[in-house]
C-alpha cells in the first residue's frame, strides 16, 4: 500500500510517528507531508528528531496566519502533491487546520482518507477544533478512533458502523516507546526540581490567552499555588507575547517560565510531576496513562474517558476552582493505574491492521 500521512503541528507529530513506522516496518510506502502549520526548531523538528521521524518527503511550509489562511494555504498545496502521489489512502491526525484542509482536499479527489482520533467531541462549536474534527469525521471513509465515548459520538451523527474501527490510542504507543528513553533527561536538574515535588503548567488556547481578564486571573491562580508548590511553566510563544503585552512577567515570576520544551524533555517533567495544569487536549490523555492529576483549564473536554478515570478535572478559567482543584490534586498520595481498553503502545499496529485487510 501507499499511505500518505499529513502532519501540520505539534500535536499530530507524537501520533504520526508511530504509524508511520509500523506501516514502513510491515514494507508499505508510508510518505510523510508536513504542512508547515508549526513550523520553528522548538515546536516542529525537535520531534521529529526526538520521535525518529523520517524527514518529511514533503513540506508545504504554510507557516502561520489566521484559521482561513492556513487552511486554504494547505489546500493549494496539498492538491498538486496528492494527485502526483496519488496513494492508496490520505491519514490525517487530530484536529488542527492542516488536518481538516487535507481532508478537504482528499475528499474533493476521491481519495480513501482515514481520520486517527476520530470522533472525539467538546460539543462547543465556539473551539476552532471542534470544527476542524466534526467536518472531518464527515469526509473520511475511516474513522479510526480511541474509547467508546468517541464510537457513540459517531454513531449519534449517522455515521454507519462499519465505518467505525476503535484502535486505541496512538499519543500512548509514543509514551510507552519513549518513556525509558526520557529518564535519561536532564530536564529537572537544569531546572532545580525534585521529583514529585513541583507541577507543570501549559497554557495556549485562545479562550484562555486572548482574553485579558481571563489570562490575569489564571496567572493570579497559578501564583497563589506556586507559594504551597513550585511551577513550572514551558511557554508557547504567543502565550509569552500575551504575558508580557499585560504586564504580567513579574507576576509569573512566582513560578518558572521556561521555552517549549522536546518530547523527551516535556515527558519526563510530566511523568515525575505532582501534578499538571492545562488547556491542552493531548496531555489529559498523557496524564491519565501516567495516573498524574490533572487539572484541566477548560470547561469542556473532548476527553470525557480521562475524567471518568478519575485523573483529570475540569476547572475551567475560575481562580477559585482552580485553586480548589489543584489543593485536592496535593491530597493525592498514591498514582492511579489507567486501564482503558487499547491505550497499551500497539494502536499503529492494529490501524495498519485494518488496512491491509481493505488491501
Amino acid at each position: 500500500m501507499k499511505v500518505l500521512t499529513v502532519v501540520g503541528a505539534r500535536p499530530n507529530f507524537m501520533k504520526a510517528a508511530p504509524l508511520v513506522r509500523a506501516l514502513r516496518r510491515r514494507g508499505h510506502r508510508a510518505p510523510l507531508l508536513h504542512t508547515g502549520q508549526h513550523y520553528d526548531a522548538a515546536m516542529s523538528q525537535v520531534f521529529f528528531d526526538e520521535l525518529g521521524m523520517p524527514e518529511p518527503d514533503v513540506y508545504l511550509g504554510v507557516g502561520s496566519g489566521s484559521h482561513a489562511e492556513q487552511t486554504a494555504q494547505v489546500m493549494l498545496g496539498f492538491e498538486p502533491v496528492c494527485k502526483e502521489m496519488a496513494p492508496d489512502f490520505v491519514t490525517v491526525v487530530g484536529d488542527v487546520n492542516s488536518t481538516v484542509a487535507a481532508a478537504l482536499v482528499s475528499a474533493k479527489l476521491g481519495y480513501s482518507l482515514a481520520h486517527l482520533e476520530a470522533g472525539l467531541r467538546s460539543f462547543d462549536w465556539s473551539m476552532p477544533e471542534e470544527i476542524n474534527r466534526v467536518v472531518t469525521d464527515r469526509l473520511s471513509d475511516w474513522l479510526l478512533t480511541h474509547s467508546p465515548d468517541a464510537d457513540l459520538n459517531l454513531k449519534r451523527e449517522g455515521v454507519p458502523d462499519r465505518k467505525i474501527f476503535r484502535v486505541g490510542n496512538i499519543m500512548i504507543d509514543s509514551l510507552v516507546a519513549n518513556l525509558a528513553k526520557s529518564r535519561e533527561s536532564t530536564v529537572l536538574e537544569r531546572l532545580s526540581l525534585n521529583p514529585s515535588g513541583y507541577g507543570v503548567v501549559t497554557l495556549h488556547r485562545p479562550s484562555n490567552v486572548d482574553s485579558d481578564d481571563t489570562l490575569q486571573g489564571i496567572i493570579g491562580a497559578l501564583k497563589t499555588l506556586a507559594e504551597e508548590l513550585p511551577l513550572v511553566f514551558p511557554c508557547h510563544p504567543r502565550t509569552r507575547k500575551r504575558i508580557k503585552a499585560l504586564g504580567l512577567v513579574d507576576e509569573a515570576g512566582a513560578f518558572q517560565l521556561t521555552e517549549p520544551l522536546g518530547y523527551l524533555d516535556f515527558l519526563k517533567l510530566v511523568s515525575d510531576s505532582r501534578m499538571v495544569l492545562s488547556d491542552s487536549g493531548g496531555i489529559q490523555e498523557e496524564t491519565t496513562y501516567l495516573g498524574v492529576p490533572c487539572i484541566t483549564l477548560r470547561e469542556n473536554t473532548e476527553r470525557p474517558i480521562t475524567i471518568e478515570q478519575g485523573t483529570n478535572v475540569l476547572a475551567g478559567a475560575d481562580p477559585a476552582r482552580i485553586l480548589a482543584a489543584a489543593r485536592n490534586a496535593l491530597a493525592i498520595r498514591e498514582r492511579s493505574t489507567c486501564a482503558i481498553e487499547g491505550w497499551d503502545g500497539k494502536t499503529s499496529d492494529r490501524i495498519v491492521d485494518c488496512f491491509e485487510r481493505w488491501l
